[in-house]
């Protein structure tokens, strides 16, 4: 990070560089999955969903292998349709990655997670 990109995000609060974290994150997945189908029924993709909830698992909020492409409706209306998810993520990154991802995901449900500026610093620089 250089001295410009610094002042530029120094006076803004956690939740305020979560969320700019977050509009480049989810750029980048909606960018890297255009070519692919919606992660849980083979729709259009047009949102970057996460299958463990960055809301409730706030570390996993922007690991890749958490958030692929799905379409608006299995995101927001069917809440993710997670067991469809599930079965094409197997597919997508392979089981070993997704048994990661439920390790991880039962590390921090126990070990709860809190985001630095300095660690979002890192993840708006890297994707945007």
């Amino acid at each position: 990070m250089n001295v410009s990109d610094f002042k530029r995000y120094e006076k803004k609060s956690i939740p305020q560089l979560i969320k700019i974290a977050t509009k480049h994150f989810n750029k980048f997945i909606r960018d890297r999955d255009s070519d692919k189908p919606c992660i849980s029924c083979g729709g259009r993709p047009e949102e970057a969903g996460h299958f463990y909830s960055g809301g409730h698992y706030s570390a996993l909020r922007f690991l890749e292998n958490n958030v692929h492409g799905q379409c608006k409706r299995c995101n927001r209306h069917l809440h993710g349709n997670l067991i469809e998810y599930e079965k094409r993520l197997k597919v997508r990154i392979g089981e070993d990655e997704v048994q990661k991802l439920h390790d991880i995901a039962d590390y921090y449900k126990k070990n709860p997670y809190k985001w630095d500026r300095f660690a979002l610093y890192d993840i708006i620089l890297k994707y945007k």
